[in-house]
Formats: structure tokens, C-alpha cells, sequence
């Protein structure tokens, strides 16, 4: 994104009135690569790709605000890795991730992993710092950077139905798991923000934080998601979690966030109901159905139906459900920009510098 895109988020975020939303969308290796023509392998692994890949769908949809932008990552492997889980690549989609252990009651096999050191994380690491200038000259910055959540990096150390048993049948266990865990999420995204110059927001993705029960939510994520984004007092947070279940939704204003991606299923008046008045909504078009495979006027339609079910001149930044799904053609895109108007702040906010709103 460029300053004047971030300066945008970050006046929506934290509850800033606009004549219209802005757009925003996820974009990472599941889509990206696709869309450009390009082997997933490459755009992971080459540089030079990845620079290329992200500054064209910039220069391509200037009026949309690409989250977190410019994210270094190779799908859900870095944070596993970092336990000593194996990974397999592919050409043309992301890697696997391979459990490391058999269960929860392993967990004593673990050693606290070190972002500087372990897995893929330095790699990732001396991405940033060698790239970080070549995006700045370019015009843009790296405002965000994100990380796996606890609950779902925890899934993929001791495998889904592992994790979710282990719930159950050993509990101490797997709070010793998501404090590890936990712990590796705040540092990375501490040692992420290190690395580069101006970063000022931190992503937390955590699906599996939507497979819990009301009670289970409470003792296995809430704790937990909390410890991660209390390390960031003054960051704009942002969670994402795009499951159908609203269990975590009246807790989310506990957590400190600031935006909030969740699911299509759930209309956004019911999504504002539970989560409060303060968060701002980043959503709710849904991903695959319409933006992937519908037609740019059912785009429009979905997107007039979201400014339609959300009316306040704050808390909403209009974007997919979830994240962009692979296959997302650049026409259905622009419509989504199309929807709203350009957006523009409250008069005076910024100066003369603002860009003048359009149809």
C-alpha cells in the first residue's frame, strides 16, 4: 500500500467516519501467483517474482488497499516450521505442512523456537530487510505484518483432530502447547517488526479459534489470542477468523482488535450486534461464490448489499469474507472497487492532498 492508502486503513480502523468505505482485500499465495501466471514455487522462493507479483497487483487496482501487503510467507509453513515441522512444496499451490508430533501429550518433546534462528522464519526475516527498501522506492511501505495464531499453528504442529482431542482428553497438555505456541506468534511478530522500518499493525489469522464450543473458546483460545495482541498497545490490530461460528464474536472487543475479517454465512448486522460497536468489519462479499465465480454485476449487487446492511458512516471496510479465494479475476475485483465511491474522509482531515471522491 502507499501512505495515503494507510493513512485510510488506519483512520477506518480506529473508528474514523468516511462518505464511503474504503476496499480491502487479503491477497497471499493461494490467489496471487495464480492470477499473474506465475508457479506458486517461484513467487515463494524467487525474490525477484514475489517483488513483481506484488507491485503489479498495486499498479493494477490502485483503489484497493491490499492486506497485509507485501507479506512475505509460504502458506502455513513458516510458524510450524519453526517447531521442526516438514513442508512440502508444489508447483502451482502452496506447501503442505506435516505434523511434527503425534498428539498433545508430546508436547514435552518441544523447545521454544527462536524467530532468528529457526524454521523458515529467518529466511522470511532477511526477506524483509533485503526487499523492504526496493518496496519503498517503488512507492509503497509495509505497514503490517502478520502471523499464524496460536490455536492454528498449534493444529498444524500435532495435526487438526490430534489438537482438537487433545482438548478433551489432556488439557494440561495442550496449554502447555498453546503457550508455546502463543509465545512464538508474539515473537514473530515482534522480530517481523524489527526487521522492517514502519510497520505500524499486526495480522492475526486463527481459524481454528471458530471450531470451539462457548466454553472451550474460553479456556483454549481467549487466553491466549489475548496474550498476542496485549503485546502490541499501540498497533492496530487485526484478527481474522472467517468460520461460521459465532462463539468468539462477543468476546472479540476483549482482545484490543481493531478489524475484524470474519465469514460470508453471518450477515453484518448480526456481526455488529456481537461484536460491539467499535470494531470495524472488514468484509462481507462472499469470497468464492461471487468474487471468485461470480459475475462483476453480482459483485456490485453483494457490495451494495453490505453498504445497504451497514449504514454508519464508521466501522466498515468493505472486502471479502475471508480471504481472496484462487481463481478471483481481476474484473470481478474492480467491481468491488466500483461498488462505493472513492472514498473520502470528513472535510479537512488530511488537507488539499485527499483525493477528490467519484462515481
Amino acid at each position: 500500500m502507499n501512505l495515503r492508502q494507510w493513512q485510510l486503513f488506519k483512520h477506518c480502523a480506529l473508528g474514523g467516519e468516511v462518505e464511503t468505505p474504503p476496499v480491502a482485500l487479503i491477497i497471499d499465495s493461494p490467489w496471487l501467483p495464480g492470477y499473474l501466471g506465475v508457479s506458486t514455487l517461484d513467487y515463494l522462493t524467487v525474490p525477484e517474482v514475489w517483488l513483481e507479483a506484488n507491485l503489479a497487483v498495486e499498479r493494477e487496482f490502485p483503489e484497493v488497499i491490499f492486506l497485509p501487503g507485501f507479506w512475505v510467507e509460504f502458506g502455513m509453513c513458516a510458524e510450524p516450521s519453526a517447531f521442526g515441522c516438514g513442508f512440502s512444496f508444489h508447483p502451482n499451490q502452496p506447501p503442505d505442512v506435516h505434523p511434527r508430533l503425534n498428539g498433545v501429550q508430546e508436547v514435552e518433546r518441544l523447545r521454544p523456537p527462536n524467530p532468528q534462528s529457526d524454521g523458515l522464519l529467518p529466511v522470511i526475516l532477511n526477506c524483509y530487510r533485503r526487499l523492504e527498501p526496493r518496496v519503498n522506492a517503488a512507492g509503497r511501505l509495509i505497514k503490517v505484518v502478520a502471523a499464524r495464531g496460536p490455536l492454528v499453528v498449534a493444529a498444524h504442529v500435532v495435526g487438526v483432530m490430534n489438537f482438537l482431542l487433545g482438548l478433551k482428553r489432556n488439557p494440561a497438555a495442550t496449554h502447555r502447547l498453546l503457550q508455546l505456541t502463543a509465545t512464538l506468534a508474539r515473537q514473530w511478530l515482534q522480530a517481523q517488526a524489527a526487521a522492517l522500518k514502519e510497520v505500524e499493525a499486526v495480522l492475526v489469522l486463527d481459524d481454528v479459534a471458530g471450531f470451539l464450543s462457548p466454553k472451550d473458546y474460553l479456556e483454549f483460545a481467549h487466553p491466549y489470542l489475548k496474550q498476542v495482541f496485549a503485546a502490541f498497545p499501540g498497533a492496530v490490530k487485526m484478527f481474522h477468523d472467517d468460520t461460521n461460528n459465532v462463539v468468539p464474536f462477543p468476546h472479540l472487543a476483549e482482545l484490543g482488535i481493531h478489524v475484524f475479517n470474519f465469514t460470508h454465512l453471518q450477515p453484518l448486522a448480526k456481526v455488529r450486534q456481537l461484536v460491539g460497536p467499535d470494531i470495524c468489519l472488514l468484509g462481507n462479499v462472499p469470497p468464492l461464490d461471487v468474487l471468485a465465480r461470480g459475475t462483476p454485476a453480482q459483485v456490485r449487487r453483494a457490495a451494495q448489499a453490505c453498504l445497504k446492511a451497514h449504514p454508519a458512516r464508521r466501522g466498515l471496510i468493505l472486502s471479502a469474507g475471508g480471504g481472496t479465494s484462487p481463481g478471483t479475476p481481476a474484473a470481478n475485483i474492480r467491481a468491488l472497487a466500483r461498488a462505493t465511491r472513492r472514498t473520502r474522509v470528513k472535510k479537512g482531515l488530511w488537507g488539499p492532498n485527499m483525493p477528490a471522491t467519484r462515481d
